[in-house]
Formats: structure tokens, C-alpha cells, sequence
């Protein structure tokens, strides 16, 4: 791994740690497999399923100025999916759950659009502030959350994977800090005066503090305290 990437994982582990883990299952896909993105955004990880025949849904309503939608193939309501029971071999939603309404829905509706021996795909913070507002509806959902409705749909836990501990966690928001002491909007003189105290808050903040909390992080997994969950299920085959 390059340096640089080293020291981007420091504060940004959760978004990288996610992208790891799609890259990994994605390879496992067998190629040709019928796959959907859903709540797919600006199709992130439209191109780690070239091998794949990828569709994208999302509802494609949230207006945000640094956000754009990608082509979609359904726009619709992800509890509403218009395709026919069985219609894909993978179904994959990252992120998503919390700015559903009803996200319970949302597990029957992928479980009703797979295939027997089908894959689902799932990420979900267990704690995030708010963002796309106003579509945010929830704050976290557990490996409990998973295990009792994934069942109750009739698919199988495969892996229930926490994106690092307690420490990892304070690392990410000890990385926030810098961006409410020293907001990118302030006159320019006060940037010019500020700028070494700024300089050595983001060493302080951005590398010093979350390496040991990465290095504590190995010592003390308290996963109590994770940012969320990489979810694995599998539908089972017919009969």
C-alpha cells in the first residue's frame, strides 16, 4: 500500500475499510451473474462488476451540491423494486438502510428479487450523524437487527464483519475536529495568521492521534463501539 494511502486510511478507515471489503466480494461473483446496485447513488462500485450484469436503482430524490446521480435502471422506491420475483443473483446495498423509511421492507423486497442460492450484500452505519438531510431516518442498526430480519425473510447469515472497534471510531471523529476549529471559510487574513496553529492541529489530529488509535485499536477491539457493519447472507436454494 502507498504511503499516501496509509495515511488516508487514518481518519477515512471507514469508507476505504467498505471498499476493500465490495472489492473482495465482488471477485467471488461468478462472471455473467445478474447483479443489482441498489440505492446506488453515483455507482460507486459500478466498475468492480464489469464481469457482472449490473443494474442500478435508487429513488434519485435527495438534491445535495456535491452530489450527483448516476444512470439508473429502476428510479423507484427500494421497497417497490419493478422486476419479478427471483430476477438477480446478487443485491448489494451500501449505506442505504438508514435513509430508508422502512428498511425492514427493504430486507423482504431484496430477499423477494434473488434468486434461491442468491447473495445480499449489506453495509449500514451503527452510528452516524446527520447527512442527506432530510432523508436520514435512523442512527444504527446492530448485528441483531441483521440476524432478526434477515431470518425472518428467509435468508441465511454468512458473515456479520465489524469496520473496526472503539479506537478506530474516536480516530475518525478526532478527524472531524479540525473542520469546526478551522472552518475553509473564514477571511483570508485569519487564514494567513492561523495557519500554524492549524498546521500542527491537523499533525496532531490527523496522524499522531488516529495512529495510536489504530495501534490500540489491535490491542483493545471493543466492536461494541464499531461505525458499522459489512453483512454477508445467502437465500437458500429451492427445496
Amino acid at each position: 500500500m502507498k504511503l499516501i494511502d496509509r495515511i488516508k486510511r487514518l481518519t477515512n478507515f471507514n469508507q476505504m475499510n467498505r471498499d476493500d471489503w465490495v472489492k473482495v466480494m465482488s471477485e467471488d461473483i461468478p462472471p455473467g451473474s445478474r447483479v443489482l446496485d441498489a440505492g446506488a447513488g453515483f455507482l460507486r462500485y459500478k466498475d468492480l462488476f464489469q464481469h457482472c450484469e449490473y443494474r442500478a436503482q435508487d429513488f434519485c430524490d435527495y438534491q445535495g451540491s456535491e452530489w450527483h446521480y448516476g444512470k439508473m435502471d429502476y428510479v423507484c422506491d427500494i421497497t417497490s423494486i419493478p422486476v419479478e420475483d427471483g430476477s438477480f443473483d446478487v443485491v448489494i446495498c451500501t449505506e442505504v438502510l438508514e435513509h430508508v423509511p422502512e428498511p425492514i421492507k427493504a430486507i423482504g423486497e431484496f430477499s423477494r428479487i434473488m434468486k434461491p442460492a442468491g447473495t445480499l450484500l449489506l453495509t449500514a452505519p451503527l452510528g452516524c450523524g446527520l447527512h442527506q438531510k432530510p432523508h436520514i431516518y435512523y442512527g444504527g442498526f446492530s448485528p441483531y437487527w441483521y440476524k432478526k430480519y434477515l431470518a425472518q425473510y428467509g435468508l441465511e447469515v454468512v458473515e456479520i464483519k465489524p469496520n473496526g472497534g472503539f479506537f478506530l471510531n474516536y480516530a475518525q471523529e478526532t478527524g472531524r475536529i479540525t473542520s469546526y476549529l478551522f472552518p475553509a471559510n473564514r477571511f483570508l487574513v485569519s487564514r494567513i495568521v492561523i495557519f500554524p496553529l492549524e498546521a500542527v492541529s491537523k499533525v496532531f489530529l490527523h496522524l499522531l492521534i488516529p495512529l495510536a488509535c489504530h495501534w490500540l485499536d489491535r490491542i483493545y477491539p471493543d466492536y461494541d463501539f464499531t461505525v458499522g457493519y459489512f453483512v454477508k447472507a445467502r437465500k437458500p436454494e429451492e427445496g
